[in-house]
């Protein structure tokens, strides 16, 4: 697995914003609590890479449960994270294709913790595309520091 970041943070202006919530509407169909990015800060020219934003909010859904007294931000989600922002990524080159299903998640590894009020940036970078299926190396940074990363596998179904 690889320990630096796939894509340099200190190179983008990540204040901007090139898809907010309702553009990602058009992208994914997960919704109201099941979004787990909340925009896309940058993608790369040829759209093979791209970062996007969860901001972490102490009243989501799983915050008084998943740890109680300490809520963490489940895996489960940062890997739903990182494979929405691939889908999003997948989905700019191939728009018209039908839903795209999650197929694999391999060589995952959580290296640090997540917490409300953390901003969790989500690296993506796309290794390999047909029309139908994509694979793609994903990362999740929270103040600098690698805290989560996994191989994502998606296909349109």
């Amino acid at each position: 697995m690889a320990s630096k970041h796939l894509i340099d943070l200190t190179a983008i202006d990540l204040t901007k914003t090139i898809c907010d919530s309702r553009g990602l509407d058009e992208y994914l169909p997960q919704t109201g609590p099941m979004r787990q990015c909340d925009r896309i800060v940058w993608a790369s020219e040829d759209l093979r890479k791209c970062v996007g934003i969860k901001n972490v909010r102490p009243d989501e859904f799983w915050c008084e449960h998943h740890i109680k007294g300490r809520p963490l931000y489940p895996g489960v989600l940062m890997i739903e994270s990182t494979a929405q922002c691939a889908s999003w990524l997948f989905r700019t080159r191939f728009p018209a294709l039908g839903f795209l299903g999650f197929l694999r998640c391999d060589d995952t590894c959580f290296r640090g913790q997540v917490v409300p009020g953390d901003e969790f940036f989500i690296l993506v970078e796309e290794i390999e595309a047909t029309p139908r299926r994509f694979i793609s190396k994903t990362q999740g940074i929270v103040r600098g520091k690698l805290v989560f990363e996994a191989q994502i596998t998606g296909m349109a179904i």
